[in-house]
């Protein structure tokens, strides 16, 4: 079922401020799919999802090595629970700046109940969503 990025149904919305691990699918740079495990905060207000991450990680290279030739790396984030499940689709950049990045452990802590250690490797992964599907 298709919804819409900006203004989701309220149980979509509800289900995305549920705390659920979530997977988050980048282009590897021959093409396969990497998945993995992440947290992922969705705000429709501004279109965006956004993970955080390590700045060496696989995932932040894999946005970094895609999104120079099309404006942003393609990317999916997903969440299920039961027969409850949701996708968000768009194009990713890795922001690096401090307001960003506070930004985006200040939403994850509200949605995961804790706020991560201090890292100073810390980036956002943030994804201009296109594309929003499931069922909640």
């Amino acid at each position: 079922m298709s919804h819409d990025v900006l203004n989701p149904t309220p149980e979509y919305l509800a289900f995305w401020r549920e705390r659920h691990v979530c997977t988050l699918t980048t282009p590897r740079p021959d093409g396969t799919p990497h998945v993995v495990p992440v947290g992922v905060t969705y705000d429709p207000e501004a279109g965006l999802a956004r993970v955080i991450s390590n700045k060496h990680s696989k995932k932040v290279r894999n946005v970094l090595a895609a999104q120079a030739p099309a404006g942003g790396a393609r990317v999916a984030v997903c969440q299920m629970e039961g027969r409850r499940w949701a996708t968000l689709e768009g194009r990713a950049v890795v922001r690096t700046d401090e307001a960003s990045v506070a930004d985006a452990v200040a939403r994850y802590a509200v949605r995961y109940g804790r706020t991560p250690s201090p890292n100073p490797d810390r980036v956002v992964i943030e994804i201009t969503l296109d594309r929003a599907m499931g069922r909640a």
